[in-house]
């Protein structure tokens, strides 16, 4: 019986941009993007998840898609709550969550209400417990590091809604920046970028396409300038057009974002203890979540900083393994 219990125990990353649910002894069973559709005239849930963001940008009169989470915390506390009991209802836990216990993740930067807030959401579905784990540290814990020596480790947690920088030992957080330049930030960069360039309109979906298929911010070779065709609506005809958009355009607009991030982490490692510094020089910085998988980052940030940069091995899963391996921590609490 008591495998059982622990068996339904859950870490949960409740993400700006994602949100994933690891179960303990199966690992990673739901991800879905942190997105739900809802009726405007009755705030009804009407999807969430990848059927919600589907319809971003399709919605007919009378229904809009929200994402309840913004800069890592939450801003629609009532869509919060009933788009995670989706989620739960989807991965079939049924009335046993009631036996759960939960670690789930947030910013290192977050006030006790925004902490009381996640507390509280997760708590309505009916779990037995709640844990709040800091998103650094669980984000060490998912990629390997071991936070529990006294050791400086460096990790970079670039997510949709927030850029977690933190040097962690001794299962603490020494010196940590929360910044609400992520991901998120990164695709409106783009779309101010090609409406400024190019009078052109373009949606979230397509921005983040962009980001993706030709993001690149270090280039070695710049005779290779990869370029694809983008399609969005003409600011001045209002009609639908498309243009041709080039890397080196993209490692353009990205410039700005991206140099703030480096800044930040330098600004970090200054704060740093002497001896953890000279570890983090000695170990280097593990760059995780989605923004980790920008081509040439981990590139830009060692020509900068002259520091050596690691890529999880699974960036975007690092803070909901995390979460899951503190599932074995709450046994004893």
């Amino acid at each position: 019986m008591g495998f059982l219990t622990s068996s339904k125990d859950l870490g949960i990353d409740l993400g700006t941009s994602n949100t994933l649910i690891y179960l303990r002894g199966k690992g990673i069973i739901l991800r879905e993007p942190s997105v739900v559709a809802i009726k405007t005239k009755n705030r009804q849930v009407i999807a969430a998840g990848i059927e919600a963001k589907n319809m971003i940008g399709r919605t007919p009169e009378g229904v809009e898609t929200v994402r309840p989470l913004k800069d890592g915390v939450i801003a629609n506390f009532d869509l919060t709550e009933k788009m995670v009991k989706i989620f739960i209802n989807k991965i079939k836990m049924g009335g046993s969550v009631k036996r759960s216990k939960v670690a789930v993740s947030h910013p290192s930067g977050v006030t006790e209400v925004e902490k009381r807030a996640i507390n509280e959401a997760i708590s309505q579905i009916g779990v037995r417990k709640v844990m709040l784990i800091e998103e650094p540290i669980a984000s060490a814990i998912g990629a390997g590091l071991p936070v529990d020596e006294p050791i400086g480790n460096m990790i970079v947690d670039i997510g949709g809604g927030t850029t977690e920088i933190a040097v962690v030992s001794l299962q603490g957080i020494v010196r940590s920046k929360t910044l609400r330049i992520a991901g998120d930030e990164l695709d409106e960069t783009i779309m101010s970028y090609i409406k400024r360039e190019f009078n052109l309109l373009i949606g979230d979906i397509t921005s983040e396409n962009i980001k993706v298929q030709l993001g690149c911010v270090y280039a070695k070779d710049l005779a290779e300038d990869k370029e694809m065709e983008v399609r969005g609506r003409d600011l001045v005809t209002g009609l639908p057009r498309s243009i041709i958009i080039k890397e080196s355009q993209i490692r353009e607009a990205l410039k700005e974002p991206v140099i703030t991030i480096i800044q930040e982490i330098k600004a970090t490692i200054e704060e740093t203890p002497p001896e953890l510094a000279a570890d983090v020089m000695d170990k280097g910085i593990m760059l995780s979540g989605g923004g980790a998988l920008l081509k040439g980052l981990d590139e830009l940030i060692f020509s900068e900083t002259s520091i050596p940069v690691h890529i999880a091995e699974e960036p975007l899963e690092c803070v909901v393994r995390g979460a899951g391996k503190c599932l074995e921590v709450i046994n004893v609490i």
